[in-house]
């Protein structure tokens, strides 16, 4: 016990630091890739980009090579790889739709889909390249 009461400061910054650690992933819609993940998982396994903007977001700005399936429409599986082990990245604005995108992809049987951690704002953030139509 005076362990505990000799050290409370540490334990209080280590529960602090995971305290925070929790909030981010919670505020970034759980776990998915970081933009750098993304990239190798498109370039060295050739994952498809499925972005679920709607159309007006997706013209805006997206993922070079990225196909726009919103949200809304995910369900019908139109446009998806017809292999479902094809890796999959989902975008969307900010991490939010593209993690729900994943779950329903999952129900779909595309147990490759993975979200892109913070959406477009991280790709933007990390100074990736965006194409627009």
């Amino acid at each position: 016990m005076s362990y505990v009461a000799d050290n409370w400061y540490w334990i209080l910054a280590a529960a602090a630091s995971g305290g925070m650690l929790l909030w981010q992933q919670v505020k970034s819609g759980g776990a998915g890739l970081s933009p750098t993940e993304a990239v190798l998982l498109i370039n060295r396994e050739k994952a498809q980009v499925i972005d679920v903007c709607e159309e007006a977001e997706f013209k805006a700005g997206h993922l070079v090579g990225a196909k726009n399936i919103p949200l809304s429409q995910l369900g019908s599986a139109k446009g998806l790889p017809g292999n479902k082990t094809t890796p999959l990245v989902v975008v969307c604005a900010s991490g939010v739709r593209s993690a729900k995108a994943v779950s329903q992809l999952k129900a779909l049987g595309y147990e490759n889909a993975q979200s892109l951690q913070g959406g477009m704002a991280a790709w933007r953030a990390a100074n990736l390249p965006i194409q627009k139509s």
